[in-house]
């Protein structure tokens, strides 16, 4: 795809979203999306959201609460505009979330964030900010959430297993305690490392972390698990 086109992709449900060869969606994505398990009603916050795919998602999944995605590119922003024009309770707002003014009380915030810190930077534009904390850190996207989230809330994020003491340390100087967490493996071989983790906070929460069972991408034949299919809404393989 030319980075300039816009193209038209669909969800399991027929839900439209909008992308450019800049601003495209992931397994990350989908998969946290999912984890955040959000309820018809509640209200939901997306920081971060490129093209829009999670409050996308959400809706796809029948979420019919108030849904806000805070994306810093205007682009990004203006692809989600696209795609939410006729759902209704969907707001797109194109802003810094580290300076963002936004009345709170969501019940969930989430956010796929950039995950290096270090190394190797594109000179493709918009994709070091994508994958680097250039404009934002762990650190802000908590602080930010802590802000929006009532008591009680919900900070669900993903990152590469390597952050995971970054984000953890972070959530909780921001007052969000670590509840859930979830490895994302490629196969269920236990000698290979998992690539992602999902993680959820709560804010004013009490101590006490919940492992659950790693997510398998495969299966045993090399297609895509059952609990994959069933995320992506697919009866049989992608």
């Amino acid at each position: 795809m030319p980075e300039t086109t816009t193209a038209t992709e669909h969800l399991a449900n027929g839900t439209a979203v909008r992308v450019t060869q800049k601003h495209r969606f992931g397994t990350d994505a989908m998969l946290l999306s999912a984890f955040c398990g959000v309820h018809r009603d509640w209200s939901a916050c997306d920081l971060g959201s490129g093209c829009g795919i999670i409050p996308l998602r959400w809706h796809d999944m029948g979420h019919r609460g108030r849904a806000v995605g805070v994306e810093l590119s205007p682009e990004g922003a203006q692809l989600l505009r696209e795609a939410a024009e006729e759902l209704g309770h969907i707001t797109s707002v194109c802003a810094d979330l580290r300076t963002l003014q936004l009345e709170g009380n969501f019940d969930v915030v989430s956010c796929n964030p950039p995950y290096f810190t270090g190394g190797f930077r594109s000179q493709k534009p918009g994709r070091s900010e994508a994958r680097h904390e250039v404009t934002c850190t762990v650190a802000d996207v908590a602080n930010t959430a802590a802000r929006l989230l009532k008591d009680g809330g919900r900070l669900c994020l993903c990152n590469r297993p390597e952050r995971l003491c970054d984000c953890m340390a972070a959530a909780r100087l921001a007052g969000l305690e670590p509840k859930r967490l979830r490895f994302v493996r490629q196969r269920a071989d236990l000698t290979e490392t998992p690539w992602l983790f999902l993680l959820d906070c709560r804010k004013a929460g009490k101590p006490g972390l919940h492992l659950l069972p790693d997510l398998v991408v495969e299966d045993e034949t090399g297609g895509f698990s059952a609990e994959i299919l069933q995320i992506y809404g697919k009866k049989e393989a992608l």
